[in-house]
């Protein structure tokens, strides 16, 4: 296999997480990566992998494995 082809399929493997308790088959390599893919926006939000915090900061060198458990939370709002 070509070294490129290697690459394509390395950048694009598709793997097991385990979001906020759904499993889900995704492409995405980095925390970061994975909250744009389920379209989450903003600073606001508190992360954790496999019951570790992930600061905001460390969202984009964080890289994720199959199987990991991530737990994505947002404010909400009401009174």
């Amino acid at each position: 296999m070509k070294s490129s082809a290697k690459l394509f399929l390395k950048r694009n493997r598709i793997m097991k997480l385990l979001v906020n308790g759904d499993e889900l088959d995704l492409a995405a390599e980095t925390l970061a990566g994975l909250l744009a893919s389920l379209e989450y926006e903003g600073e606001w939000l508190a992360t954790a992998v496999n019951g570790d915090l992930v600061h905001s900061e460390e969202r984009a060198d964080y890289q994720l494995k199959a199987f990991d458990r991530v737990e994505i939370l947002s404010p909400m709002q009401g009174g």
